[in-house]
């Protein structure tokens, strides 16, 4: 079994309503997000040799996770705060993003993987979401 990995950068803003600190409050990130498929090579036609089409990944994550989610806030549909703001933000034409949890890294991370396993049927078996240059979450099955 081979893995293959492909690295993106997407920016967006989240809060974590009831934290201790000061994410508490609304700011943003510039998130480094891995993305890595594992299988068997292809034996036949154009994609000889490779796991995926570094290509393939791409637009792939593109159209199932940055274009939802690059330069949004994004929220937990839960918290009546953070639903607040997110009304407020779409009523200004904002772009916005509910998660059913907290947005914290590991939830993130988990539901990325989810959205590219089972919405875009990629054979991803890792996802690692750095929030910051020296902070990651790591997520598999």
């Amino acid at each position: 079994m081979f893995k293959t990995a492909k690295q993106f950068t997407f920016d967006m803003a989240h809060m974590l309503d009831g934290h201790d600190g000061k994410c508490k409050n609304l700011h943003g990130h510039t998130y480094i997000l891995q993305v890595e498929v594992s299988g068997s090579l292809h034996e036949t036609g154009p994609k000889r040799g490779m796991v995926i089409d570094f290509g393939d990944l791409k637009d792939c994550v593109q159209r199932h996770v940055l274009d939802l989610m690059d330069h949004a806030f994004i929220y937990d549909s839960g918290s009546e705060r953070e639903s607040r703001v997110a009304e407020l933000l779409q009523s200004l034409d904002s772009k916005t993003y509910a998660l059913p949890c907290r947005s914290t890294a590991e939830a993130m991370a988990e539901h990325i993987f989810g959205l590219l396993k089972h919405r875009a049927g990629l054979p991803v078996s890792l996802i690692r979401l750095w929030e910051t240059p020296s902070s990651y979450c790591e997520y598999r099955e």
